[in-house]
């Protein structure tokens, strides 16, 4: 049965090193994120980073663009996230969709070549401006900034 939900396609040109990977998928009929897989394998040392390949590249519509996330069993089994939670991919970047994955545990990680490494969530984007003012309208909060309302 389909979505009632509003869709929109994103194109997916897969990259040599991507043949035989799955594309990124909804693991549920209710799930906000598709889980994408990795495309290379690699051991994650204690505090080490790398940018994960996927093996695509993808063409975002106009107005949205991909957010990036970790995936909740690995961040808490493990200790695996990603250094700029939620991570932008923007609707024209072209190139391959590279995942930079941190390890916060204290034992390395090993990655395989189709192991679900990250969630792509699709987000509308709202364009803004700034307009400089010379003051700001008062509120209860005011300045106040970390920890301000409470622990």
């Amino acid at each position: 049965m389909p979505s009632p939900l509003p869709s929109i396609e994103i194109q997916l040109k897969r990259l040599p090193h991507g043949e035989g990977l799955p594309v990124p998928a909804y693991a549920t009929a209710h799930a906000a994120g598709m889980d994408v897989v990795s495309a290379e394998e690699l051991v994650l040392t204690p505090g080490g980073r790398h940018a994960v390949a996927t093996g695509f590249a993808m063409a975002i519509p106009e107005g949205y663009e991909v957010q990036v996330r970790p995936r909740s069993g690995l961040a808490l089994k493990h200790g695996i996230s990603l250094p700029n939670t939620p991570g932008t991919i923007d609707a024209d970047y072209r190139g391959e969709l590279k995942i930079i994955l941190i390890n916060l545990g204290s034992e390395p990680f090993a990655i395989s070549r189709g192991d679900r490494i990250a969630q792509l969530v699709v987000a509308p984007v709202q364009i803004a401006s700034f307009a400089e003012v010379d003051m700001l309208d008062d509120t209860v909060r005011g300045a106040g900034g970390f920890g301000s309302t409470g622990v």
